[in-house]
């Protein structure tokens, strides 16, 4: 990756939608090269897939919160996360160094939707301990980082 590269990724993460005709006259290189360049991005894996960014206030699911989790043993590791990839309210899982082993987004619509949230990973047998924040209001959410350096 060079400079061009993430000139090119820092255009599409302003809109994925945007033309490759479209980053060719922001960047000043011809669109056939553009549209190289991010083909090979995609093959390379540096491009994984193209999304949207959903409004959670329009939607309806404005309740988020964090709940740390830590498990009794590691041989449940592999249950919770089969767990946490089945449930829909659970927009982000990461594991991690720590007193818990777990930070778990919960994104819903309602104190009732967190609660059934609560119970899914409560109710699971391996889990030993949970601690709920909730979020009042998020100052930053990227949906994607890109490399910084290139003395950009």
């Amino acid at each position: 990756m060079d400079k061009t590269d993430i000139n090119i990724l820092r255009c599409l993460k302003k809109n994925a939608r945007l033309t490759a005709s479209s980053i060719s006259e922001e960047i000043g290189l011809s669109v056939s090269a553009v549209i190289e360049r991010i083909r090979k991005m995609e093959n390379s894996g540096v491009i994984r897939g193209y999304t949207i960014e959903v409004d959670p206030r329009v939607t309806g699911n404005n309740m988020v919160a964090l709940m740390e989790v830590s498990l009794r043993h590691p041989d449940y590791y592999e249950g919770f996360v089969d767990l946490i990839k089945e449930s829909d309210c659970i927009a982000a899982c990461y594991y991690q160094t720590g007193e818990f082993d777990f930070v778990l987004r919960i994104v819903t619509d309602s104190t009732e939707g967190l609660d059934d949230a609560y119970k899914i990973v409560k109710g699971y047998e391996g889990v030993e301990k949970t601690e709920t924040h909730i979020v009042l209001r998020t100052i930053k959410e990227e949906m994607g980082s890109i490399p910084e350096g290139f003395g950009l």
